[in-house]
């Protein structure tokens, strides 16, 4: 071979492999650069979850606050959850004693009073006979009253019964009550009555109003039925 055949021969050598070393220079360039992509891609993930958290954590008050709020949120929804469920259990439990009488009182006419505690200050009177329930008196805000026939049931706040036979007054009018007690009736409707319980000097201690139910009241011991057609009587 003639030197200028070899002299290209090696020129061409030369060209390739320099041609080679670009391909492999660029390969690796890009393989660098996709390799920093790919890096780049998981700082840029890592720096977004850690900007999520510092903006968490940036909001780390807020979103701690946030998530204290709603732990706290949860709390409130919890105690009224609990709240809620002590007052039902605060209700079965007022139902589970309703069904059972507190106590059972023998009436003057030989009926019986049996009475079921339904909360504070809030009894409930089934007035029974032969097993049949003749009559129901309940205390709300007040005590409770009846007029059976001429017999006088008064229940009270307390969850007290009391009974007596006769003693009444037809109103519209005024009349003397038991205890020193002055009763002033008048009509203010159909099938109501007000009476005012006037003490010994005059002075209204009370006021009692009968709409279309029977009422009762314990006045200091004394205790007085108004019903609804108007009739009052008083026991001491």
């Amino acid at each position: 071979m003639s030197s200028n055949t070899t002299a290209r021969t090696a020129r061409r050598r030369t060209v390739r492999i320099a041609a080679a070393a670009v391909i492999a220079a660029a390969g690796l360039t890009l393989t660098a650069c996709s390799g920093s992509d790919a890096a780049g891609a998981k700082p840029a993930a890592h720096t977004e979850t850690g900007t999520a958290a510092e903006s968490g954590g940036a909001s780390s008050s807020a979103g701690s606050q946030g998530s204290d709020a709603q732990a706290g949120s949860g709390d409130k929804v919890d105690s009224k959850a609990g709240a809620a469920g002590k007052q039902s259990g605060s209700a079965h439990a007022a139902t589970s004693k309703s069904k059972s009488p507190v106590r059972t009182v023998t009436l003057v006419d030989g009926s019986k009073a049996e009475v079921y505690r339904l909360g504070e200050q809030h009894y409930r009177a089934k007035i029974v006979n032969d097993g049949s329930v003749l009559a129901t008196l309940e205390t709300g805000e007040h005590d409770a009253g009846l007029d059976a026939n001429d017999m006088f049931v008064v229940l009270t706040l307390g969850g007290e019964v009391h009974s007596w036979m006769g003693g009444g007054h037809q109103g519209p009018g005024t009349f003397k009550l038991a205890g020193g007690w002055t009763a002033k009736v008048t009509k203010v409707g159909e099938l109501r009555y007000r009476a005012e319980i006037l003490g010994t000097d005059g002075a209204v201690y009370g006021t009692m109003e009968a709409n279309e139910h029977d009422t009762g009241l314990d006045a200091n011991g004394v205790y007085i039925v108004l019903s609804a057609g108007g009739v009052i009587s008083a026991h001491a």
